[in-house]
């Protein structure tokens, strides 16, 4: 490390370190940010703000340069803004960026919950086992209130009703096909979640009001998959259509969309 040569008062020359520079925070990893990761993200940007490093009204590194910084994915920086966002800490300027909020908003010790693209991904794990297992066991009739289910859907979705319910439906018949009820549990736990968790729930809100769309023929080919009672492909069909929920969210939730859906007048309803 280089250093500058001075002078002890016994008058022997002596090295002393330079100053570090100031360092963004980086994450370690442990198992408790590998459980909420986007909420480490949020708190070592929001130690570097108070610390001085991101002024108000600074701009904030890129998403790409966040994801280097911090070595996480695109969908947690996401999050992370978008929970700063949320609480006041900074703002998404349409087509400019995220950028530092002018006036500090007073201290917040709420927990910033469980993200939308993580409970999706748990989703993806167990819901697609869930189906594969309700493939060998499910009746005649619960395939008839899927297909009643997936028309429900569709209407729903053509009057552009952001309602939920024939879809919360569909994901806890399959569960309940399986005849175990920890699974369904667990089904209904993680569902529920989209509306508990004010970060996913605020999320679900922004990608409804940019076009995110309700993945009609996602859920009839698993239904199809059910039907023809073949774990492997109801298995596959469920994993694919969660994982494009999750690609879908990532794009609507891009910060020109975000933006976009804030100044939208629908945005401001309750």
């Amino acid at each position: 490390m280089a250093g500058t040569m001075v002078l002890h008062l016994s008058g022997e020359p002596r090295n002393v370190r330079a100053p570090r520079p100031p360092f963004p925070t980086q994450i370690m990893p442990t198992p408790h940010d590998a459980r909420k990761l986007y909420q480490t993200v949020a708190e070592a940007v929001t130690r570097d703000i108070a610390a001085g490093r991101y002024l108000p009204g600074q701009k904030l590194p890129s998403e790409r340069e966040l994801t280097e910084q911090h070595n996480v994915s695109r969908p947690t920086i996401r999050e992370a803004m978008i929970a700063l966002e949320i609480r006041g800490i900074v703002e998404a300027r349409h087509n400019s960026g995220v950028f530092v909020a002018k006036v500090a908003p007073p201290p917040s010790e709420a927990d910033l919950d469980i993200g939308p693209f993580e409970l999706t991904e748990a989703r993806k794990l167990i819901e697609g086992e869930a189906a594969a297992l309700a493939a060998t066991l499910i009746s005649d009739e619960d395939l008839a209130k899927l297909y009643v289910l997936l028309d429900d859907m569709k209407r729903d979705f053509e009057a552009n009703l952001h309602d939920d319910c024939a879809d919360r439906d569909f994901h806890l018949t399959i569960a309940a096909a399986t005849r175990n009820a920890a699974l369904l549990l667990v089904v209904e736990t993680l569902w529920d979640l989209r509306y508990k968790a004010p970060l996913t729930r605020e999320i679900f809100r922004r990608a409804r009001n940019v076009g995110i769309s309700t993945f009609v023929d996602d859920h009839r080919q698993i239904v199809d998959a059910l039907r023809d009672r073949n774990p492997q492909a109801a298995r596959t069909a469920m994993q694919t259509h969660l994982q494009l929920v999750m690609d879908e969210m990532l794009e609507a939730t891009e910060i020109d969309a975000v933006r976009k859906a804030q100044d939208s007048p629908q945005t401001l309803k309750p």
